[in-house]
């Protein structure tokens, strides 16, 4: 098997026979040998009967279903694990994502990168509550990351299949899989100007909350490339840094009462004691925190 082309999707039954019939006109003319496998992400509408006549209709494709939704990091994980061509795309099933680029970008994946990723430069969604929220996040993700791409997000993606067999996406960590695959060592990382197209039918499963989780992945990622292996480094540091100033405050604090201020109140009756004894106790739970990690 060349290719294994993974789709996620969650309600898209009007985009599925569409979107089958441009994958098939898109490599039908070129020599690949490929397979489709749709991951049904626990539709509510006709998805799953739409793809079960589809897979009637075509050997190559296969379908997966949750009895839930998941999220797409789990359907992609669902996905990447039945695929088994020696090169794995993925793209969306609304339609946006064109499958005509494919071949390019397996061409592109041929001269020696691990992954390919899409780029759409010119997108079709909302200024306001899409493109500029996409442009601030790809903006954090390059500067956190050190992977200079310019669409984190983008659906369509080609990979080499050990790159997908490497890694392991949970959360909403989809949009960091060239982070990931990075992490695992696969550092030849291209990206591919592709088209965007408008959304055809339906509307679009992503709240604005979306870029919010993702900027907290992008913090769980960023701590867990620089301290995951040395995470006394972190905790160390800041317990160690707590404990100081909590003790000095301590010292503080009692050298004031026996020898300057003798009538003043009680050490134990003063706020300062208490700053100095949470700190402290933050301090050690720091330090016993980076030991057990």
């Amino acid at each position: 098997m060349d290719i294994s082309i993974v789709i996620p999707l969650y309600n898209e039954e009007d985009s599925l026979s569409p979107l089958t019939d441009w994958i098939f006109k898109s490599l039908k003319d070129e020599k690949y040998k490929f397979e489709v496998i749709f991951v049904d992400d626990g539709s509510n509408d006709g998805s799953w009967e739409v793809i079960n006549k589809l897979s009637n209709t075509h050997s190559n494709i296969r379908g997966l279903r949750f009895s839930r939704n998941y999220g797409k990091s789990q359907a992609l994980n669902a996905g990447f694990a039945e695929a088994s061509g020696t090169n794995i795309a993925t793209l969306d099933a609304d339609l946006q994502d064109s499958p005509e680029e494919i071949p390019e970008m397996i061409s592109l994946l041929d001269e020696g990168y691990d992954l390919i990723s899409g780029w759409k430069k010119k997108r079709y969604d909302s200024l306001i509550f899409k493109n500029l929220p996409s442009k601030l996040f790809n903006w954090a993700a390059r500067h956190v990351s050190g992977i200079k791409l310019h669409d984190f997000n983008c659906g369509l993606k080609v990979y080499r299949n050990e790159v997908i067999k490497s890694i392991y996406i949970n959360g909403d960590m989809h949009r960091y899989i060239p982070v990931l695959a990075a992490q695992e060592g696969f550092n030849k990382i291209g990206e591919k100007i592709v088209i965007h197209q408008a959304r055809q039918f339906g509307k679009t499963k992503f709240g604005s909350n979306r870029f919010f989780r993702g900027f907290i992945d992008l913090i769980t990622l960023w701590f867990i490339n620089k301290f995951g292996k040395r995470p006394m480094y972190f905790f160390g540091l800041w317990g160690t840094l707590m404990l100081l100033i909590g003790f000095t405050f301590t010292i503080y604090l009692g050298i004031d009462k026996l020898y300057f201020d003798k009538e003043a109140r009680l050490i134990a009756n003063r706020p300062e004691f208490y700053i100095a004894l949470t700190l402290m106790i933050l301090g050690s739970q720091f330090f016993i925190a980076g030991f057990i990690s």
